[in-house]
């Protein structure tokens, strides 16, 4: 019985396949919606859609002839209501879209942010270690102290014996 109920129908695990013949791109509606969303919060539309509101209601008061929509102006009410209709589900689209580039922005700059402070520890770590061995390096300066202490030495015993670098018994240092 569960053979004919798997012949009928696919696989759960399968996505369905579209009914529809019709296949449109996703990112051009994306696109497009944007595009209008964008339009539809400028001043440019604005200004656009107030000059056609006062030419409607002009006509339709003042041009007796040309009465195509009455004081109530019912015609216009609905060609708002439509427009509104349409350009919701635009901007929330639009909206959408935007979060998602958001996102993704705040991924990468979060996988930046870790490579950089993984970078940072990492040279935290090489500094120290160099601070460390060159603590453990003959520096310059003691090597300079050092061959003085071995002048003075030498200049030491050669007053005390007059031969020229002939060892002499040493006082202890203090």
């Amino acid at each position: 019985m569960s053979d004919r109920i798997t012949q009928g129908r696919q696989r759960l695990e399968t996505p369905r396949t579209s009914r529809f013949r019709f296949n449109f791109d996703a990112e051009a509606v994306g696109r497009v919606s944007e595009s209008i969303a964008r339009f539809l919060g400028t001043g440019r539309y604005l200004t656009i859609q107030t000059i056609v509101v006062i030419v409607w209601i002009a006509l339709n008061i003042f041009a007796v002839s040309l009465q195509w929509d009455p004081y109530p102006f019912i015609l216009l009410n609905l060609a708002f209501s439509t427009q509104a209709a349409y350009a919701a589900p635009l901007i929330l689209l639009a909206q959408n879209r935007q979060e998602n580039r958001d996102r993704v922005s705040l991924e990468e700059d979060r996988a930046r942010a870790e490579r950089t402070k993984a970078d940072t520890e990492f040279l935290a770590r090489e500094l120290a270690a160099l601070r460390l061995a060159v603590g453990e390096v003959a520096t310059r300066d003691y090597l300079r102290r050092e061959l003085d202490d071995l002048r003075a030495l030498l200049v030491e015993s050669d007053d005390e014996s007059g031969v020229p670098g002939a060892p002499k018994a040493r006082a202890p240092r203090r």
